[in-house]
């Protein structure tokens, strides 16, 4: 059979923001652009007016909350796919995968869709995670989830699995990108402490694993030089986990660098906050899966110095070996900022991580898929 033109059905728990949502929206407009048909299934959010009015149809479902009754949905997903008959289904998180996954095992397997799963972080390893291996393809954001899967679950066969970056959009995070006029005049009237400062930016939520205390090491490092540094915080902690912001407010004035280091809070402009900075800068303690804003910057043309681990070191190692820093080494960081401050490097403009480039790659992962036998 030739599948020139597919449904597509994306599952996830709701649309109200972040990484996982952005993708499921960039796959649908890119489906509808093709002229395929795209549905999406989630409990709703405010993303939900974007997704239609770039071509997609949307269908709520409660398939968002841990509990028991959330089963109920098995039955009326299986009803659904009945009635839609999509030739593909794609299970984006691990609640709503399993309750799509319970639908589909019970249709006819030499007609119902074919599945895909997107491993998208280092989830808890255990039952509940493994549902995320269960597809017929297996998209993994990077070869570090890729080497994830094939550790915890060696079960899943090698042929299965298929590693997509995922890709920054050139026309959002144009190469030498410079903010507009007035929103600099904004910046300094707000943050007149920055100017004439070699500014080193760290994005992300304030939680332990971001690495915020040893970012706070590195400009304490870098003060102790003499460098004229101030380093942004970008980001805020969860609204249940405010004691480690004390504990970040704590650590930099013990480290005496209160007049070197603003918290800036939540920006909606990183882009621009990145564009005026020196550096931008990744502590993750833990590695992470893709490491989107660090993507983003070096798309810009920042330089990036990070711990070289998880999807942030295969990014650098691809595109900007130069930032590769020891994991927790931030001695070995305030040098590498240090020579920076006196020579900046250059950055090459991103031509592989690239929006097009990703959903090109996923839209053949459905064609193939459908292409074999079941």
């Amino acid at each position: 059979m030739s599948y020139l033109i597919m449904k597509v059905v994306q599952i996830l728990p709701e649309l109200k923001a972040g990484g996982v949502e952005r993708g499921t929206l960039e796959v649908g407009k890119y489906l509808v652009s093709q002229g395929h048909e795209s549905i999406v299934i989630s409990n709703g959010g405010r993303l939900v007016a974007q997704l239609e009015a770039e071509g997609s149809r949307h269908i709520t479902l409660p398939v968002h909350k841990k509990r028991l009754g959330s089963l109920k949905q098995v039955k009326v997903l299986r009803s659904l796919f009945e009635e839609e008959r999509p030739d593909i289904i794609h299970l984006r998180s691990r609640l709503p995968a399993w309750l799509a996954y319970l639908a589909w095992r019970k249709m006819e397997p030499l007609s119902r869709p074919r599945l895909v799963t997107t491993v998208h972080g280092f989830y808890s390893v255990n039952a509940y995670s493994r549902i995320m291996t269960r597809g017929e393809q297996v998209i993994c954001v990077s070869n570090s989830v890729k080497d994830y899967v094939r550790k915890n679950y060696p079960d899943v066969p090698e042929n299965k699995l298929t590693v997509i970056h995922r890709g920054v959009d050139p026309t959002v995070f144009p190469y030498g990108f410079q903010p507009a006029a007035n929103w600099l005049e904004k910046w300094e009237q707000q943050y007149p402490q920055l100017k004439g400062k070699y500014v080193i930016t760290l994005p992300g939520r304030i939680t332990r694993w971001k690495g915020q205390l040893d970012f706070i090491r590195v400009i304490a490092g870098l003060k102790e030089k003499e460098i004229p540094v101030h380093g942004l915080i970008v980001g805020e902690p969860h609204s249940n986990k405010l004691e480690f912001l004390e504990k970040v407010k704590s650590a930099i004035s013990a480290a005496g660098v209160e007049n070197n280091l603003t918290l800036v809070g939540h920006r909606s402009d990183l882009r621009e906050v990145m564009a005026i900075s020196d550096v931008v800068v990744s502590c993750s303690t833990d590695p992470e899966a893709f490491g989107r804003v660090t993507m983003e910057a070096l798309a810009i043309g920042k330089p990036v110095a990070a711990y070289a681990h998880g999807g942030v070191g295969e990014q650098l190692s691809r595109l900007f070996s130069t930032g590769c820093v020891k994991a927790g080494n931030t001695k070995e960081m305030v040098e590498y900022l240090t020579n920076w401050q006196k020579n900046p490097p250059e950055i090459d403009e991103n031509t592989e991580f690239t929006l097009d480039s990703m959903l090109k790659s996923i839209n053949t992962t459905y064609k193939e898929l459908l292409s074999k036998n079941r």
